[in-house]
């Protein structure tokens, strides 16, 4: 110990450098804590991959970041600008994914999955006049519904659906589970001129809606509407009256329109006018009506649509199933028409719940139909699902896109698996190559509700348990 104190002693220069070596890593430390302390928190940081913004210029960043504070996105952009300006809570490396919005499903009705498969092969009328609405009447109730909701909700965050617009009975139970599951919906309570599984007459279901509406206003995932079923179920007296109550509580009206040609005879026969001019000549049509179908609508009715800024939905696979026809769809693109896409019920107008199919068909379907293989871009499929659905819903200040100051709600793609290699052009992959099963992650307003193919605000061995044990009771009353 002596030998090395007079070492040192000896060696002035080396006490120098020492107390160099010292400060030079003192003031290091010192510098990456000021550098760390600068770096803004957020709470969930998704990092790498390619972000597909959806947003005006619909820009694309190879490998970027998506910093989430709360509920909402706080800045989206190249990943080393971000983590060098954000530090995460939590973090989901998105390396060798996809980042994209979530998706909107525009239309389906919800609780009819323990229904699908009853009835199939058959025309609009003849399946919900003999099969469904009976088959309602004899098994719809709040267990029913509840479970039969819990199995949509599973069913589309596994692919990649983050927003629904649901029409059926029981709606304010629906809307429960919806908000549990940690889902957003549009959520409209069904009215129609027949006694339902949950009101008798159409008075009572207006009670019961009012009650609704009043229950969810201002809920951050859940708009609470009311669905007059159609132009053909419902009289004026019902539609006007259903309209009246909406629009005092400032909430969405979902309607279905001009499905197929007989309701469009129909209601040709009993006004004089289409089912769109009907609608805007009692004055239900307005920015607060989101349309599904829309199928049978000309020129005169398109107009009609964009004057009143109505929000329309196109549903391929429902459309396809019951040889309703196929909607104008690039006209309606054309022409401004606030237009998203939905899957419809999994009763048997699909049967399933999966958005991505209806991307692929939608696609498919409008070349078919035109003999052009140019007609609706795998884009223009993708932005139906995403920022176009946004905007049918008039929800598109809050979601639809990954830009800063919206809700955060984005999904994660795999791009590794055999039928998705290699990539070329990245809509192009996700409209005709990629699955719902692809669908990796899960965020919802900031909230991850899937991670890595597993669900964690839904126990999936209950939920299907029990539709398997409510279907039991299906099949028996069909008997």
């Amino acid at each position: 110990m002596k030998q090395k104190r007079n070492l040192v002693t000896h060696h002035p220069s080396l006490i120098t450098f020492l107390h160099l070596c010292l400060s030079v890593f003192i003031c290091g430390f010192a510098f990456s804590v000021h550098a760390q302390g600068k770096k803004e928190r957020v709470d969930l940081l998704v990092s790498g991959g390619t972000v597909m913004t959806m947003d005006g210029a619909r820009r694309i960043v190879a490998d970027g970041a998506v910093a989430i504070r709360g509920d909402s996105i706080v800045a989206v952009g190249p990943r080393g600008e971000i983590e060098a300006r954000y530090r995460g809570r939590r973090r989901i490396n998105a390396a060798g994914r996809i980042v994209l919005p979530g998706l909107i499903n525009g239309h389906g009705h919800a609780p009819m999955t323990l229904m699908r498969g009853i009835a199939d092969d058959l025309a609009l009328q003849e399946w919900l006049e003999k099969y469904i609405f009976p088959a309602e009447a004899r098994n719809v109730n709040e267990e029913y519904v509840a479970a039969g909701a819990r199995l949509a909700l599973a069913e589309m965050i596994r692919s990649g659906t983050t927003t629904f617009v649901d029409m059926y009975y029981f709606e304010d139970l629906i809307a429960r589970e919806t908000k549990a599951a940690g889902v957003r919906g549009m959520l409209g309570e069904t009215i129609i001129d027949f006694p339902a599984p949950d009101n008798k007459t159409v008075a009572d279901a207006l009670v019961y809606t009012e009650a609704f509406l009043k229950k969810w206003q201002g809920d951050a995932h859940i708009r609470a509407g009311i669905a007059p079923h159609s132009a053909y179920t419902c009289s004026v007296e019902t539609l006007q009256s259903a309209a009246a109550l909406a629009r005092k509580y400032k909430s969405p009206i979902l309607i279905h329109v001009a499905e197929t040609k007989r309701e469009a005879e129909v209601i040709h026969s009993k006004y004089g006018l289409t089912p769109v001019a009907h609608l805007e000549k009692i004055g239900l049509l307005g920015p607060d009506v989101l349309a599904a179908h829309c199928v049978w609508v000309d020129a005169a009715d398109r107009a009609i649509l964009q004057r009143h800024d109505v929000g329309c939905v196109h549903n391929p696979s429902s459309n396809m199933k019951l040889a309703s026809g196929a909607a104008p769809v690039l006209e309606m693109l054309a022409e401004g028409v606030r237009l998203g896409i939905g899957t419809d019920g999994p009763a048997g107008s699909n049967n399933d719940l999966n958005l991505m199919e209806e991307l692929d068909l939608a696609a498919k379907l409008q070349k078919v139909m035109r003999l052009d293989p140019r007609a609706l871009s795998a884009e223009q499929a993708v932005e139906m699902a995403t920022i176009g659905g946004a905007r049918a819903l008039h929800w598109e200040k809050e979601i639809g896109s990954l830009e800063a100051g919206k809700k955060a709600d984005l999904i994660l793609l795999r791009t590794d698996a055999p039928h998705a290699v290699p990539l070329y052009g990245i809509y192009s992959q996700i409209v005709y190559t990629l699955k719902a099963s692809d669908v990796e992650t899960v965020v919802i307003g900031g909230r991850v509700v899937m991670r890595e193919r597993r669900l964690l605000t839904l126990n999936e061995a209950q939920v299907i348990a029990d539709a398997r044990r409510l279907a039991e009771k299906v099949k028996a009353s069909l008997q």
